[in-house]
């Protein structure tokens, strides 16, 4: 309930139930419990810019070939790809989760120029094809395979 209410913002299983157990032992701080170590400092805005730059140079980079060109190790590399830079692997390409301005933008054209078109001709939509609910595209997109970096020289 609280992931539908709270989204992202919500906490995990795991630390409720660690805050309860902390709760009902009488530990009523609210506060992180120290950690050895120095804390880490590699997660910075500097290596952020690095790896959104390998990355936009070659969205089919894997993190293997990130950490080659970077220096930064696998665990950074992966945190600021889903955490700082809010991306995730479709296929085999790293693409942004959210939407950009531009890509919100061309979207609501889209969809202005078929209403537009659908006030000048009330048939339009009875003119596109459809199968099993799902659209008919004009365009043919890459298949998983088509996209892997193994086939991109050929």
């Amino acid at each position: 309930m609280l992931k539908s209410a709270y989204k992202e913002e919500a906490m995990g299983k795991t630390q409720v139930y660690e805050w309860f157990t902390r709760f009902k032992r009488g530990d009523m701080s609210i506060e992180d419990l120290p950690r050895t170590g120095r804390p880490s400092t590699s997660r910075n805005d500097e290596n952020v810019e690095k790896i959104d730059e390998l990355v936009h140079e070659d969205r089919l980079r894997t993190i293997e070939e990130l950490v080659e060109l970077s220096g930064l190790t696998w665990s950074l590399i992966q945190r600021i790809l889903t955490e700082d830079l809010k991306m995730r692997r479709v296929a085999a390409k790293l693409v942004p989760r959210l939407l950009t301005a531009d890509q919100k933008e061309c979207r609501l054209g889209a969809c202005r120029e078929l209403k537009e078109q659908f006030e000048e001709d009330p048939e339009f939509f009875s003119k596109i094809i459809t199968g099993d609910e799902s659209w008919c595209y004009g365009y043919d997109p890459e298949t998983k395979q088509q996209s892997s970096p193994r086939n991109a020289d050929r």
